[in-house]
């Protein structure tokens, strides 16, 4: 017989951007539970509302299986004394089993005998496993916490309630004071206390009181509705998922309706009406089936439709005073210029252990333009780039975005256009945030993408500079995305640009003294080297490549983000080939033997009068020819040429001994080889590679 077990924890209402995580968390954490606890189950069915985190177990078995398992005790000399009697070790060792020592057998392991038992486990009933699961639900995690009343105890939001049923049957748990029961809360302001019969009946039983339970259901009728409105009314509404999870996660009983704002706002840049209503009110705006945006929109209401129109109402006031700022402050930033809004950046801290945001602009400008020769803007590019970079803060200190920060570089594009900037300019402007998030859009024209590395550069060298270092998950500047900012913007431009020599120009430019920021940049340039290929490390590792082509790849002595990327995904398309064993085990052997050597660089000059055999001479030729242009070439054309050695490295081992007796020839013969190693090290860290 199987059963059906139902567990809900009421609380006050959650934010919404908790919810879904929260009831995933538990869920797991459920399973896991039943798992090591040896309960078998046939599903686990999620359920969650802004009031409640709930799962219905449904296939339960009726106990956990009986076992018998043989049991590993002390070895026999301590089990027992000089005169052969149990010793206290034997007997305590069978009491703790819940046996005696004539239970005991002895068992040789590597010469030792040790003691055994064979042990009878019967299975415990399902209730007592059950009761035991609020310890899981008292260790759920959440990014905030909070304590009520004199408890110690911190969840999300104050508990309120807890339904476990194992069918008809109340399974007893306590957590903060509150006991389990059967009776839970129905919708807030339509519903009733409800009280559940049965755990299968849970579903049902809430519906009737207002509340749709289950999650998905929720979000379908949502959809639907806001659908229909928009059919009945030859609109087009873009249902945005994060919008509609959100929305979803604020409701128990959903009811969605349509209001109207003035025309007048129209006038408004969309991206501003877009914002106030999507993320200021949780609005679906409405276009025409042109993609112009109408005035109205469709939000959604816990409840039922009974006075729909009084709510109605509410939310066209609230959105008309948001609007009317909105028109306000886009007016009055009108009235100035953009010189004018530059001035005031000299007044705004971007970190008070580094510079203000106009000193920022000017370090930006300078990286900005050693970045734009290096991938090969024209001059009427780099003009467009200077200007961008001279301006592209000053959006930061107008009304706008002042009261709306969503919309920092949208209005900067906006404001530029207005103010006469030219197109190239203004979309920079916009562009040089991007991206936003871990898979966010990328910049998708050459001066923006420039800007945009360049301003993220900056921001990751000065904050390392200044001790702001992230460590473990604490990362208030979020250099961890800036980081993977400048990795994904550099792969999708194909820029070849190498971090140490970049940072070094920044730091020694004859114009970098006047702007240079309040912190010493010169210690830092390796960890910050080390910190975005870090970034890369993650980019590749998502794009499935294995781990150990993706650290050999990485740990190239090369800075260039994209012959870093590119020398991965290389390894990875040659893994399979018949010869690619053999050419990393050559390559590794050159890579092991150099590093018994010291030389620097302008140490490596091979004296050809030295060589013994046909061999030296041979690999003497190929390096030289290797040597040239290697570090300029593409990463495939240099695996290429390293890959083509792997004969004359197998020809130049088995004929020359590099550990000469004869010290002169043994260093000739070590500087080879640390030669073809520095290319092979520029290419990839290859004994890092498994090869089968």
């Amino acid at each position: 017989m199987t059963h059906t077990f139902l567990l809900e924890i009421g609380l006050e209402e959650m934010p919404a951007h908790v919810v879904t995580p929260s009831i995933n968390e538990l869920a797991e954490k459920t399973e896991k539970y039943l798992k090591e606890n040896r309960i078998s189950f046939d599903k686990v069915q999620k359920f969650s509302t802004p009031r409640r985190l709930a799962l219905e177990i449904s296939g339960l078995a009726d106990k956990q299986p009986d076992i018998d398992e043989e049991v590993k005790g002390p070895a026999e000399k301590i089990a027992k004394d000089a005169e052969g009697n149990w010793s206290k070790a034997a007997i305590g060792f069978t009491r703790g089993q819940g046996l005696t020592p004539d239970d005991i057998t002895f068992k040789d392991i590597k010469g030792t005998n040790y003691v055994f038992v064979n042990k009878h486990v019967t299975g415990k009933p399902v209730t007592d496993v059950l009761s035991s699961l609020i310890d899981v639900v008292a260790d759920m995690n959440f990014p905030t916490m909070m304590k009520w009343g004199t408890n110690k105890f911190q969840f999300i939001r104050p508990i309120k309630w807890i339904v476990a049923l194992l069918d008809t049957e109340v399974v007893p748990m306590e957590l903060v004071g509150v006991k389990s029961g059967r009776k839970s809360l129905g919708h807030r302001f339509l519903g009733n206390e409800v009280s559940i019969a049965n755990a299968a009946d849970y579903e049902t039983d809430l519906n009737k009181e207002f509340v749709i339970v289950d999650a998905d259901k929720r979000k379908a009728k949502i959809k639907a509705q806001i659908e229909a409105i928009a059919n009945e009314n030859n609109w087009k509404v873009k249902i945005d998922d994060d919008l509609l999870e959100e929305v979803n996660n604020l409701v128990e009983y959903p009811t969605s309706f349509y209001g109207t704002f003035d025309k007048r706002f129209l006038d408004i840049p969309r991206e501003v009406l877009i914002t106030s209503m999507r993320n200021h009110q949780r609005f679906f705006y409405v276009e025409n089936q042109d993609g112009k945006l109408l005035p109205f929109f469709i939000s959604v209401r816990n409840g039922n439709s009974d006075f729909i129109e009084n709510v109605i109402k509410g939310n066209e006031k609230v959105l008309a005073a948001r609007l009317y700022d909105a028109e306000f402050f886009y007016q009055e930033d009108q009235n100035h210029d953009i010189d004018y809004f530059v001035n005031k950046l000299k007044n705004v801290t971007f970190h008070d252990k580094i510079s203000t945001v106009y000193e920022k602009m000017q370090r930006v400008q300078v990286i900005s333009r050693l970045i734009g020769k290096k991938v090969g803007l024209n001059d009427s590019q780099l003009a467009d780039l200077q200007r961008a970079a001279e301006i592209y803060k000053f959006d930061l200190v107008t009304g706008m975005v002042g009261e709306f920060s969503e919309l920092q570089g949208v209005m900067g594009e906006k404001y530029a256009l207005l103010f006469g900037e030219k197109p190239e300019v203004a979309v920079a402007i916009r562009e040089h945030y991007m991206p936003i998030s871990a898979n966010g859009e990328l910049p998708q024209s050459r001066i923006g993408a420039v800007l945009a590395v360049a301003d993220k550069l900056d921001t990751v060298m000065t904050f390392f500079a200044a001790g702001m270092i992230p460590s473990g998950s604490n990362d208030p500047y979020a250099l961890r995305r800036q980081a993977a900012g400048i990795v994904n913007i550099v792969d999708n431009q194909k820029w070849r640009l190498p971090l140490d020599s970049l940072m070094e120009k920044i730091i020694t430019d004859e114009n970098t003294a006047q702007v240079a920021p309040k912190v010493d940049q010169k210690p830092i340039i390796k960890d910050v080297i080390l910190f975005i290929k870090e970034r890369i490390k993650r980019v590749l590792r998502a794009a499935k490549i294995k781990f150990d082509l993706v650290d050999a790849a990485v740990n190239a002595t090369s800075t260039d983000i994209l012959y870093n990327i590119n020398s991965a995904k290389v390894l990875n398309n040659h893994k399979e080939d018949a010869d690619f064993k053999a050419v990393i085990e050559a390559l590794t052997r050159v890579e092991r033997i150099s590093n018994k050597s010291d030389f620097k660089a302008t140490d490596l000059f091979v004296d050809p009068a030295l060589f013994e055999n046909e061999s030296e001479l041979k690999m003497n030729a190929e390096v030289d020819r290797l040597s040239t242009d290697f570090e300029k070439l593409t990463a495939a054309d240099d695996f290429s040429k390293l890959a083509s050695l792997e004969p004359v490295i197998k020809e130049y081992f088995d004929k020359t001994m590099v550990m000469a007796k004869d010290e002169t020839v043994k260093e000739n013969r070590l500087k080879e080889l640390t030669k073809l190693a520095r290319m092979i090290n520029y290419f990839a860290e290859v004994d890092k590679i498994i090869v089968k």
